[in-house]
């Protein structure tokens, strides 16, 4: 017969019990607090995460978190009541990909994050990064597994628009170096057609006019490459962007009468720091591209308007902060698709019949905007017309560089140290210079015209001095001759434009610039200015 438990004994179970059940109570609590912590973490999380649960090694449920409507559209209960979905979803040429992520987190195996794409509700496509974290039991059965779907699409328009830049970068300096060896061949040729035009009995002097024309037409075309690599801009100041703009829609709107062209203008727009001759460039060749779209006629509307880098925010850059003119051209032409549109600022691209176009208009567009700082966009759809959209800084100091032209041969007197590693632009140089009046010495190099112009400074009156040259570049070869004589007078000669590295050389002191291939008219003006500089 079992003993009856004294007071005392029912007494102290009962706490123990009190205890169990407080202690219960807290638990349930506790675990409440936490389901409620999970899903207001959950709630906030912008990533879409779901929880499959395995049994036999097979899935038997799938169930989505809220965040799903934001990165698919679709809500929990859409995806509940369709199993399907979200393999449909997937786009087709990812779906393996998709399929064979999961098999292996099934199987056991390790899984990296995978990038594809999907089908948002409505149609619109978009990146995501899917990770998935398998759970194990204590045996080490798979239990589970959750998927981590992150929206990654503009980390991929950007990852795009990186890799585009870099492209169109290497293009540039590519295109920078055809253009500056091209300009020393016209260099050469033009030295030659000088020299015979400078004789009066030349008896095929309509002949070498004509050839000097072409030599100019040459000149353009490595004028647009030196524009695309950003190497181009010639003369700046301050222009006003409505004159600019006006007067080239007047010009153009006289050979195109089948197209109407309205300029919207916004009163007071910011002048600009620019090379208005490469601003009208950019007009034009993005003028002659939309009519070039609309064969027929069509409509042509140019806006000017202030903004500011705020304004500029969703496009495929990152603005400096600051004042912007927004120059904007729209056609109602035949507009271009996706492909066309990732590929129009590539050099010597063109939709164009063979012989109607070179591929360097948009090209030269591209580089001079953003050689001038600004940024340039287009928005195009198949058959609706295109729209170019060009932000240029606003300007706030005046600058000014303006070239004077000889209007006819100077001859002078004399020593000038002809400084070029091209030979046959040393050559041709030594002749015309003769032809001139002086009396020249020559160097191959940087370090040879130290050399010489150390053994011969004081008879040496100028030097003129190619920029680009291996070994020792013109800045380093400008130096050493100021360390020798702080006097020394020097004309720059490059292939290249008078931005970059001459446009440094002449903040430094150096008298002036001309740019290959130039005739005697202009090379002896620009040494007679600077032989008669105090």
């Amino acid at each position: 017969m079992s003993r009856k438990p004294t007071y005392e004994e029912l007494h102290q179970r009962v706490k123990e019990l009190e205890i169990e059940a407080a202690m219960r109570t807290r638990a349930e609590e506790a675990l409440q607090r936490s389901k409620e912590r999970y899903r207001r973490i959950t709630g906030a999380v912008t990533d879409y995460i779901f929880t499959v649960r395995i049994e036999n090694g097979r899935p038997v449920e799938t169930v989505h978190g809220p965040a799903c409507v934001a990165v698919t559209g679709y809500t929990p209960e859409e995806f509940a009541s369709d199993p399907y979905l979200w393999i449909r979803m997937v786009h087709e040429e990812d779906r393996r990909s998709v399929e064979e992520q999961a098999a292996r987190v099934l199987s056991g195996q390790e899984t990296e994050p995978l990038e594809h794409r999907i089908f948002r509700k409505g149609g619109v496509q978009c990146w995501v990064r899917n990770t998935l974290v398998p759970h194990y039991d204590a045996d080490g059965k798979l239990m589970s597994y959750d998927g981590l779907i992150r929206d990654i699409s503009e980390q991929k328009r950007l990852e795009a628009r990186l890799q585009q830049v870099r492209k169109m970068e290497a293009i540039g300096t590519l295109a920078g170096g055809i253009a500056h060896d091209f300009n020393n061949l016209l260099m050469a040729i033009q030295g030659n057609v000088s020299l015979m035009l400078f004789d009066t009995d030349c008896p095929h002097r309509e002949r070498l006019r004509s050839i000097e024309k072409q030599i100019q037409s040459g000149s353009r075309l490595t004028r647009q490459l030196l524009g695309y690599a950003r190497k181009g801009r010639y003369e700046i100041k301050l222009i006003n962007p409505d004159k600019v703009v006006q007067e080239i829609s007047e010009t153009f709107g006289r050979t195109r009468k089948e197209i109407t062209i309205r300029a919207e203008l916004a009163k007071d727009v910011f002048p600009i720091e620019a090379d208005q001759g490469q601003i009208e460039q950019v007009l034009l060749n993005l003028f002659i591209n939309a009519a070039d779209a609309m064969p027929g006629g069509g409509n042509l509307t140019i806006r000017a308007m202030n903004v500011t880098h705020r304004d500029m925010q969703g496009g495929l850059y990152d603005p400096k902060p600051g004042r912007y003119v927004l120059l904007a051209i729209t056609d109602t032409g035949t507009g271009m698709d996706k492909e066309t549109m990732e590929r129009i600022f590539d050099p010597f691209f063109t939709t164009k019949p063979m012989g109607r176009g070179t591929g360097l208009g948009l090209a030269s567009v591209y580089g001079i905007i953003k050689g001038h700082g600004g940024y340039i966009d287009v928005d195009s759809e198949k058959g609706r017309g295109t729209t170019f959209r060009i932000y240029l800084p606003a300007a706030e100091d005046q600058l000014k560089k303006t070239v004077e032209s000889a209007e006819r041969i100077i001859k002078g007197s004399g020593t000038i140290l002809l400084v070029d590693d091209e030979e046959m632009v040393l050559d041709v140089g030594v002749d015309v210079l003769k032809g001139l009046g002086y009396t020249v010495l020559e160097a191959k190099s940087g370090k040879e015209a130290i050399e010489i112009y150390g053994e011969h400074r004081d008879k040496i009156d100028m030097v003129i001095l190619d920029v680009v040259m291996p070994d020792m570049g013109g800045r380093e070869t400008y130096e050493r001759m100021k360390e020798i004589n702080p006097d020394v007078k020097v004309l720059l000669s490059s292939g290249y434009s008078i931005e970059g590295q001459a446009t440094d050389i002449l903040k430094r002191g150096c008298d002036g610039f001309i740019q290959k291939p130039f005739g005697m008219k202009e090379l002896s003006g620009r040494i007679k200015e600077i032989l008669v500089k105090q």
